[in-house]
Order: C-alpha cells, then sequence, then structure tokens
C-alpha cells in the first residue's frame, strides 16, 4: 500500500493487491515487478491503482504555488473506508495553513472521482489503456485483507534506478504522446530524474515527517472541529486513517 510517493512537482498514492497474503516464495522472473522479464508475472500487482492529481487532469492542484503549496508545510490524510467490513474505498484530503482541502477531482472524460473506489479503477484503467492487474488481484477486497493482517509503516527518501522517478512527475512512458490520457503525470521534462544527476546536485535531500498518527476518522488531524464532526457521522462500518504532515 503506497500510502505516499511524492515529491515537491506530484504525488500519487496507490494500492497494490496480492493475490494472496499468506507467506509464499517466488524466484527469478515470476516474481514480476520493476526487475523481472515479465513485469506482471507475480502474486502481486505491479502497477496498482494510482490517484496522481496531475494524471487525472488538475495540472494545478499540488506543486510549487499551488492548490496544497508543496512549498510549505502540509498535512496528508489517508481515509480507509469499509461496507460490510471490506475495504471499499481509500480517501484523500490534505490540511494547509489551517485549511482542509478535499482531494481534486479527476477532469478525465470517462474517468470521475477524487477516491480511490473499485469503480474509478475500473474506469481509470480503460480509460488509460493500462494493465488490469489490479482487478485481476482482487481489487480493494484483496487489499484490505492484507491490511487486516496488519501492516507496518515504511518510510524512504529515494531515487529511480529504473525508470528516474518520470512514472511520478513526468510523461511516462516516454515514447508515447503526452497529450494521451493518463500519460503526462507530472512537469518535470522527461530527461530528467537520472539518479546520479540527482545525488550530485541536490546531495543534502530530505524530508520531515511529523505527528504521524492512526486512528477513528476525525481523531488524528487539527483541522475545524466541524469538518472533524462531519467526517466522524460519516461512520459505516469500521473505518480507520492514518494522517502524515510533511
Amino acid at each position: 500500500m503506497d500510502i505516499w510517493e511524492a515529491n515537491s512537482i506530484s504525488t500519487a498514492y496507490t494500492p497494490h493487491p496480492c493475490s494472496t497474503n499468506d507467506q509464499h516464495r517466488c524466484e527469478g522472473d515470476s516474481c514480476g515487478g520493476t526487475y523481472s522479464n515479465d513485469r506482471y508475472a507475480g502474486t502481486c500487482d505491479a502497477d496498482g491503482c494510482d490517484f496522481n492529481s496531475y494524471r487525472q487532469g488538475d495540472t494545478e492542484f499540488y506543486g510549487p504555488g499551488k492548490t496544497i503549496d508543496t512549498g510549505k508545510k502540509f498535512t496528508v490524510v489517508t481515509q480507509f473506508l469499509t461496507e460490510g467490513g471490506e475495504l471499499s474505498e481509500i480517501k484523500r484530503f490534505y490540511v494547509q495553513d489551517g485549511n482542509v482541502v478535499e482531494n481534486s477531482q479527476s477532469t478525465i472524460d470517462g474517468v470521475s472521482g477524487n477516491s480511490i473506489t473499485d469503480a474509478f479503477c475500473d474506469a481509470q484503467k480503460s480509460v488509460f489503456g493500462d494493465h488490469t492487474g489490479f482487478q485481476d488481484k482482487g481489487g480493494l477486497r484483496a487489499m484490505g485483507d492484507a491490511m487486516k493482517n496488519g501492516m507496518v509503516l515504511v518510510m524512504s527518501l529515494w531515487d529511480d534506478h529504473h525508470s528516474n522517478m518520470l512514472w511520478l512527475d513526468s510523461s511516462f512512458p516516454v515514447e508515447e504522446d503526452p497529450s494521451k490520457p493518463g500519460i503526462a503525470r507530472g512537469t518535470c521534462d522527461t530527461s530528467s530524474g537520472d539518479p546520479t544527476d540527482v545525488e550530485a546536485s541536490v546531495p543534502d535531500s530530505s524530508v520531515t515527517y511529523s505527528k504521524i498518527r492512526f486512528g477513528p476518522i476525525g481523531s488524528t488531524f487539527d483541522g475545524p472541529a466541524a469538518i472533524r464532526q462531519r467526517m466522524a457521522r460519516r461512520k459505516r462500518g469500521m473505518k480507520r486513517f492514518s494522517s502524515m504532515s510533511a
């Protein structure tokens, strides 16, 4: 569960379900994933179903000087909503300068919404022409089953020796027309992001995570009381969210 993949230009959150959540072993290309000759051979969804505001058509939502100004501190809130005990939706919103900001709406024709649901993922995969590994591996239900087993929050500051992070903040795949739906993911040039260049030009890169919380909806972030109470009233089934500020 990629709860927060981001830099100052772009961000995405992405569930990656697996067809089995039991301990198991794979070898070589049968593992699938980035460095396999068959990316989709493994038991887990290599691509996931992502929500990247820029990729979903709102190019002015996230970044320096934009609606969520990445030049200033902000809180990231993620809600995991259930129906009948099964994960049915993953919502995202932000808090900045005391204001609660809902996630941007997708403006791509045929793909609506501002959260991850199975319906959103079905539409997105169809319109973008992406691989359907998310659905094939069980979608949100399978992601929820994995979360029920317990997860550990892992944080890292990294660069990408395979794709130069272009899948996050540029046009990707680079050979595709950036005007095609789903290709443009951020404003970075397709020649950017080489780890050698990144490490040489900004060797002291850093990020600060603080006040990391997990709990009932409405309890983990500082915002207007009326907003938090409204969110708490939305509870149906068992719901939880975690929030991070950076």
